[in-house]
């Protein structure tokens, strides 16, 4: 990989503040966008926008021909059978309240949920208004004392109740990839649905859902190059036949009488109005993108990014890391500073232009779980370099020297 040339297709990373080149290490909470995405999204305003599925014009036709062609190429990427597999919503967060919502009716009072205590809040708060709704019991499987899933845990809260298995397939605080190609062929002997939170694993590591048979799988554009707004549910076919739809109104229907309705086709059924054509367009060209490096070679550099930040980050006194101490891991690192809030780091950080995120990150069970109010968190994607993490840990010697560590 030519990180140099890379970095050149990303507009953004060409400014400074306060006279120092923009770091930009908060790819977990998303990602930045290459011009080819951005001109793709102009180019569908300026030349060719109209609505999809609607009108027989040569603009309607073309937009809906570019949309479509999205929807193809995210089911490459995941290798999906096809189009009928992948719904676009408007992030994960929507994805996995479709899916609770949706398999919801097929919960009844006593049946149980089983999900973990690492799940980012979008992974966790639908299923515990799905159980309140239901009469169901929401369980959690425990981590071990490395950041891992507890998997003797996982099997002794696996039972004849449990209908519905929701995990993350990578944490976004621990940066754990957990194993859910060895979990599946258990939830599937048991019966249980099975669904995945893959916000941070699709846009790091090769993805084969077949792979993983899950039932149905959610991630989102914006933290893989695309743009905000635009999410996928991966759902096995016979699985979303049997779905009934989260959202109503135009164009999910077949046929509508004062009556009643009938749902159109897969996966239309489940996109309900005027989708987010440019956010799709623009996905697709991400996806381009990506194909291009190679997500293989983007894998291999975020491993040698991490091994290098952890490296540096444990020749620091006073920091604690969370996480495993090896692979298989993401590029995520969460630290924190002794007595120092992670706040206050982040501040310091920011006024040397090193862009970070701080606080509970969605995953406040974890951070009850891990004993802290918060983190510092770093985490690295295709464009980020060795030389950006040496600017970060000198910010960090900074840090400590501000609050005399």
């Amino acid at each position: 990989m030519n990180i140099k040339k890379i970095r050149e297709d990303f507009p953004i990373l060409n400014q400074k503040f306060n006279n120092n080149e923009l770091v930009y290490f908060d790819n977990a909470a998303t990602t930045q966008k290459p011009q080819q995405v951005i001109d793709a999204v102009s180019d569908y305003y300026q030349k060719y926008n109209a609505n999809v599925h609607r009108g027989l014009n040569f603009l309607s036709q073309k937009a809906t021909d570019k949309y479509e062609e999205a929807h193809e190429k995210t089911a490459k990427f995941i290798n999906a059978e096809g189009i009928k597999e992948i719904v676009f919503t408007k992030n994960a967060s929507e994805s996995l309240n479709l899916a609770a919502y949706s398999l919801g009716e097929k919960i009844s009072s006593g049946d149980e949920i089983l999900i973990s205590v690492m799940e980012h809040h979008s992974n966790i708060v639908p299923w515990q208004m799905l159980a309140k709704r239901k009469k169901a019991k929401l369980n959690f499987v425990n981590i071990t004392s490395d950041g891992r899933l507890d998997l003797d845990d996982f099997e002794k809260k696996l039972n004849k109740k449990t209908k519905i298995v929701a995990l993350t397939k990578a944490s976004n605080i621990l940066g754990t990839i957990n194993p859910l190609e060895k979990i599946s062929k258990t939830v599937k002997d048991n019966g249980s649905y099975f669904v995945v939170d893959a916000a941070q694993s699709v846009p790091h590591t090769k993805t084969n859902v077949k792979k993983i048979d899950a039932d149905l799988f959610a991630f989102s554009a914006h933290k893989m190059l695309g743009p905000t707004g635009i999410g996928v549910l991966y759902g096995k076919e016979e699985i979303l036949k049997e779905m009934n739809p989260f959202l109503t109104g135009g164009d999910m229907i077949s046929k509508v009488s004062l009556k009643e309705a009938t749902w159109n086709k897969l996966p239309w059924k489940f996109e309900a109005g005027t989708p987010n054509i440019a956010g799709a367009i623009g996905f697709g060209e991400a996806i381009d993108y990506i194909n291009k490096i190679g997500i293989e070679n983007i894998e291999e550099h975020e491993k040698a990014l991490l091994e290098f930040g952890l490296k540096k980050l444990k020749e620091i006194d006073k920091i604690n890391l969370y996480g495993p101490e090896k692979e298989p891991r993401t590029g995520i690192i969460s630290f924190n500073l002794k007595n120092v809030h992670p706040h206050d780091v982040a501040q310091i950080l920011d006024e040397n232009a090193i862009a970070i995120r701080s606080g509970n990150h969605c995953a406040q069970p974890l951070m009850e779980k891990l004993k802290v109010d918060g983190v510092a968190r770093i985490s690295f994607y295709l464009y980020n370099t060795k030389e950006e993490i040496e600017k970060f840990v000198n910010a960090i010697d900074q840090t400590k020297k501000v609050f005399g560590v």
